[in-house]
């Protein structure tokens, strides 16, 4: 279940998805199968070579990418490599709101 983001921002990043840009989307989240993670950052992009080359930095799989056919694909990142790759991307205010 998802909660803790307004339209406005799933809407700016749906619109840099569309842009080609590789997009981050950080909300609260709970799904019992990941005790302990409260959050989950998704990170998407329209051209998934390129999602795919990004996430290859981080040491995540192209087999990982959630295929969408609306067009909104991404990787999901959760727990400790959330944070990693967020800290690394300057991003790490994005899980300000959610401590």
């Amino acid at each position: 279940m998802a909660f803790g983001i307004d339209r406005q921002t799933v809407r700016q990043w749906k619109r840099k998805i569309d842009n080609g840009e590789i997009a981050f989307l950080t909300h609260y989240w709970i799904d019992e199968r990941f005790p302990g993670c409260k959050t989950v950052t998704k990170v998407g992009c329209r051209d998934l070579d390129k999602l795919a080359e990004w996430g290859a930095q981080y040491g995540l799989k192209k087999a990982w990418i959630d295929i969408r056919k609306d067009g909104y694909s991404h990787f999901d990142l959760l727990g400790d490599k959330e944070k990693e790759i967020l800290h690394k991307e300057g991003l790490e205010e994005q899980l300000t709101p959610f401590r």
